[in-house]
């Protein structure tokens, strides 16, 4: 079997596609499915792009299986920009590469904090006591940033976890609540909709929007749940409103 760890450096057209979105951004395709080892790619080759200093790039998102290079049609050329992706060459992976920062989120689980653990437990067939120990049990992997500014979308839950998200989503989900759709897990950095299921919260901000870095998580980051009870709760969410800038 093939060693994953690392590959040769090869042309994005040998195996990947490069597709328009629209007039103003370029997708491309490095796989087509959800996978660390694609991911990281990803994560790698957004960076690479990054690096060239191309004018005429506005932002290049990385997703699950892809990024995509948003430029302005004014100050850059499509054909020329293809051209450019084409010549770069595939990240090359190791192993010690796979993953960025590793973060512990500390969470409370339950009650008025996740309204929806007791359902999702019920779902998976479990007491809620130990769907939080199987949720906090993985070391989540951060696939890509999206939906808000800051939201993560961490994968993979457990198959046991994997809930389907809710029929009816609610007008307003509070800052910092962790939710679960199908495979994925994911926290709500500020209040918006959302129809994910939650199970808990946490006291610290994702997204602190006037920081020089207002991300505290990035794609390829290692994300581990730790459970807390209410006083940790109170004191950390305390702590995190005085460290706000």
């Amino acid at each position: 079997m093939a060693d994953r760890s690392e590959s040769p450096k090869t042309s994005l057209t040998d195996s990947f596609r490069l597709l328009p979105l629209g007039d103003s951004a370029i997708t491309v395709e490095l796989g087509n499915e959800v996978d660390p080892l694609i991911n990281a790619r990803v994560v790698a080759f957004a960076k690479t792009v990054a690096n060239q200093g191309w004018s005429g790039i506005v932002d290049i998102v990385p997703t699950y299986r892809s990024v995509t290079v948003h430029f302005d049609p004014h100050t850059c050329d499509s054909t020329d920009l293809i051209t450019q992706l084409q010549a770069l060459s595939q990240p090359e992976i190791r192993t010690g590469e796979l993953h960025g920062t590793r973060h512990e989120i500390p969470v409370l689980y339950g009650g008025e904090w996740g309204p929806d653990l007791t359902d999702v437990a019920a779902l998976a067939g479990l007491p809620p006591a130990e769907a939080v120990t199987l949720h906090a049990s993985v070391r989540y992997r951060v696939y890509m940033l999206g939906f808000s500014p800051a939201f993560p979308y961490l994968g993979l839950v457990p198959e046991r976890l994997a809930i389907p998200r809710l029929s009816t989503p609610r007008s307003k989900v509070p800052a910092g609540s962790i939710g679960i759709a199908d495979r994925q897990t994911g926290i709500y950095p500020t209040s918006t909709p959302g129809g994910w299921r939650l199970i808990g919260r946490t006291p610290l901000s994702l997204y602190r929007q006037t920081s020089p870095n207002p991300f505290l998580l990035k794609a390829g980051d290692l994300v581990q749940f730790r459970p807390i009870e209410l006083d940790e709760f109170n004191r950390l969410t305390q702590e995190s409103q005085h460290d706000s800038p």
